[in-house]
């Protein structure tokens, strides 16, 4: 079933690998919803680390997806593909998807789109699906965080980092995290975090030691990668779990494993975005039942840092890798 809709859409493309300024807006088909997808008017798009990867040409989409960048909408549903009972046409929802989100309409798989929690806008709604699922198979799943548990988060003030601290916190956990500015430390403080280290002036190691009797903390959520990695394993508890995301930092380091073996450690890592859509919405469905009430409660909520119209693409990449920004970063299309 499809409603009327344009042949073509703006949408914003990867000229070549480059700079923010690469980015352009140009004319595209408008998708057709596939077997088991929806397509999406697309509201707000977010604005995520993984797209400045892409357009440096060093994380391309996964085969069969889309070359436009965006890993998550928000939007109303406007067409349906075969076999597709929810969500219905009108319906509004946000959605995860693997590459489409910077355009007038986004193909989605319908298990990987959720409904726009009550009370939000389809901004806020738009910063949800990449930090929130990204978050919840790492700390949740991989890692197994458990009340009462503590955690250690890098990068407190990034859309992943926001997240983190208010999710930790709402299942019951003591919360370390890092940042790089007496502001961002207060603005970490204010989501929750129990201990705000700035790691221009403190060593996050001595801070950990210091605020858990020596023990450590029990998980371990990294995207800076580089001298970080030994560093994170000392900071560490036994049997303590350390996910890595990302290497902003570089994805290498000399590591002494003996640690590893005494301390019986477990170290993963993963991305998201090649999964099948079988994963996707078993995690979509566990953020449903477990998360989006805390949502619709205010107990937890997204933090927006700043959105710009889909046409100033360029401008939302330079302020995302400028760090400059504290929470997510949205492209609005109203």
């Amino acid at each position: 079933m499809t409603a009327r809709l344009p042949e073509t859409m703006t949408a914003v493309e990867i000229r070549e690998p480059g700079g923010p300024e690469v980015l352009a807006a140009g004319k595209r088909p408008v998708p057709k919803p596939g077997p088991g997808e929806v397509l999406i008017r697309v509201a707000a798009a977010g604005v995520n680390r993984p797209d400045c990867l892409q357009r440096q040409g060093s994380y391309p989409p996964p085969k069969g997806a889309s070359d436009i960048p965006g890993l998550e909408v928000a939007g109303e549903v406007v067409a349906v593909g075969d076999g597709v009972t929810a969500p219905k046409i009108g319906e509004q929802v946000c959605a995860l998807v693997a590459g489409g989100g910077y355009a007038e309409y986004c193909a989605a798989p319908a298990p990987q789109c959720l409904p726009v929690p009550k009370g939000y806008s389809l901004e806020q709604a738009a910063c949800l699906p990449e930090t929130f699922f990204t978050v919840w198979v790492n700390v949740f799943q991989r890692s197994g965080l458990k009340p009462g548990e503590s955690f250690l988060v890098h990068g407190g003030t990034s859309g992943i980092g926001t997240t983190a601290i208010q999710l930790a916190k709402a299942f019951g956990c003591t919360v370390f995290t890092t940042a790089g500015s007496a502001e961002k430390v207060k603005a970490c403080k204010d989501l929750g975090a129990d201990h705000a280290i700035n790691y221009k002036t403190e060593d996050f190691v001595e801070v950990v030691k210091e605020n858990t009797g020596g023990r450590g903390v029990d998980v371990v959520l990294d995207m800076v990668g580089g001298d970080y990695i030994p560093r994170n394993i000392k900071a560490m508890a036994e049997d303590g779990r350390l996910s890595f995301i990302a290497f902003l930092g570089g994805p290498k380091a000399e590591v002494n494993f003996a640690a590893v073996m005494m301390k019986r450690l477990t170290i993963t890592g993963s991305t998201l975005r090649a999964r099948p859509v079988a994963v996707k919405a078993q995690l979509a469905a566990e953020l449903k039942k477990q998360v989006w009430p805390l949502l619709e409660q205010g107990k937890i909520a997204p933090v927006m840092a700043a959105s710009f119209p889909l046409a100033e693409a360029a401008k939302a990449h330079a302020l995302m890798e400028s760090s400059g920004h504290i929470g997510k970063i949205v492209l609005t299309l109203a």
